[in-house]
């Protein structure tokens, strides 16, 4: 039944709405505002400070090159499944920064100012979450793609850690900085020669190279985990007791390569041993519950792995 109060507020809001010039719409008092907000996530490992710093995104047509070892329509199914668009390929970005209290330690640098459009956030974000690019004592990086080296390095030449030590794995220098293996390289990847050397020459003689797996500063240790590229790493955080793995791009956009580890994308580079990489550190996570930070996993890109039928499932750490 319809009351007398009912009524009354009804026929207040009618009048209300009449009493507007014609044409025109109600407006809330605050304007929309289209800027995007500063994307950080801070917690604490042991007595480490772990910060996550987004990059922002990219969006890549889907194609049938994109997961060399499945059918299309597999993966447009999957990316449906995932609440995604069934023609694009959505890639975050998000780094990770860690205050040892010692020493402030960058794994890997982002896009820089030369990333496709969506990106570049990463030094706006750094500012928000109480940093300067120059107080950045460490770059510690996965491999050599350009969304992860390109912040080293800036468009106009200025080094993007003016005070870092610059770590990168051995193999993967002996990779990229070969000029024999550029001059067998198919034309698609000159480019990505051309971009290593232009990120690391000018300071090629102040670049220290790592192999196997070692603590790299305090709390932080390389894990090989190749495939992806020759010299591929993830990276074990340890403190207190706690760990998180730093998965770098053994697993990229985890709503396909996590749920169908064996699908290899494109940018694998020997796609047999990344896939095999990516079982063996997968199962390891869901089997000792480990807490997992993927460079490519939708922001806080931080949380689990569990087991799923013939694959696993990232599961999003509670935000806290």
């Amino acid at each position: 039944m319809i009351t007398r109060r009912q009524t009354m507020i009804a026929t207040a809001g009618l009048a209300a709405a009449a009493a507007l010039p014609p044409g025109s719409t109600a407006e809330a008092a605050a304007p929309k505002r289209g800027e995007r907000l500063p994307a950080v996530y801070r917690f604490a490992l042991g007595e480490l400070e772990v910060t996550l710093v987004h990059d922002g995104h990219a969006r890549r047509p889907l194609d049938a090159n994109y997961v060399r070892n499945a059918p299309l329509e597999e993966v447009r199914a999957a990316l449906v499944e995932a609440f995604q668009p069934a023609d694009a390929v959505l890639s975050p970005f998000t780094t990770v920064v860690v205050n040892t209290g010692a020493e402030l330690v960058a794994i890997d640098a982002g896009n820089g100012d030369l990333g496709a459009p969506g990106t570049g956030l990463w030094r706006a974000n750094l500012a928000a979450a109480g940093y300067r690019p120059d107080e950045i004592d460490v770059v510690i990086v996965s491999h050599f793609h350009g969304d992860h080296i390109n912040g080293i390095r800036l468009k106009d030449g200025t080094p993007g850690f003016p005070n870092a030590r610059l770590l990168v794995p051995e193999a993967e220098w002996a990779f990229w900085m070969d000029d024999g293996q550029m001059s067998r390289a198919p034309e698609a990847m000159q480019g990505a020669f051309r971009n290593v050397r232009r990120v690391f020459g000018p300071e090629a003689q102040k670049v220290e190279r790592f192999s196997g797996e070692r603590e790299l500063v305090s709390g932080v240790t390389a894990v090989p985990a190749f495939g992806h590229t020759p010299g591929h790493h993830a990276f074990r955080l340890a403190s207190g007791g706690q760990s998180l793995l730093v998965l770098s791009d053994a697993a990229t956009k985890p709503e396909l390569f996590v749920r169908r580890p064996d699908w290899q994308v494109m940018f694998d580079m020997d796609g047999p041993r990344a896939a095999e990489t990516r079982k063996r550190l997968l199962d390891m996570l869901a089997t000792e519950r480990t807490m997992v930070a993927g460079y490519h996993f939708p922001f806080p890109a931080v949380g689990y792995i569990a087991r799923e039928g013939s694959g696993y499932r990232f599961v999003p750490a509670f935000w806290t």
